[in-house]
């Protein structure tokens, strides 16, 4: 394997093909695969449990990424987008975002159009099909 190359592993693999990998982490895969296998794996343990529903799931990961220490728009996108497509309500989620609002508002500035955007793609899916 060139230094070029990722790295293979069982939980980042599915993280690609489920659209869930962040590409920053590519350097972080090919310097420590184990590491960083072992990570990701650890991370998604909570959720893989099943002890949340998957709409609480994706609120939660809509909280996390938009929150003023995190601020990771691709994320908040994805889960808004799983979310909807799980029937959580515009309302349900915008009153996470103004939730996590308190941690800087920047959550808002952040979510808020993302979630008009999804929205309005979510609308126009649902009226094609």
């Amino acid at each position: 394997m060139t230094e070029l190359e990722p790295t293979r592993t069982p939980t980042i693999d599915r993280m690609r093909r489920n659209g869930q990998w962040n590409p920053l982490w590519d350097t972080l895969s090919r310097w420590d695969p184990e590491w960083t296998e072992r990570f990701m794996a650890m991370n998604a343990l909570p959720m893989r449990r099943g002890v949340f529903t998957p709409e609480f799931v994706e609120l939660l990961s809509i909280a996390i990424d938009a929150a003023a220490t995190h601020l990771y728009a691709p994320g908040v996108r994805r889960h808004i987008r799983a979310a909807l497509d799980l029937g959580v309500t515009r309302d349900e989620i915008l009153t996470v975002l103004e939730m996590v609002s308190v941690l800087g508002i920047h959550a808002c500035n952040l979510g808020v159009p993302i979630l008009e955007e999804e929205l309005e793609a979510y609308e126009a899916r649902r009226r094609e099909s």
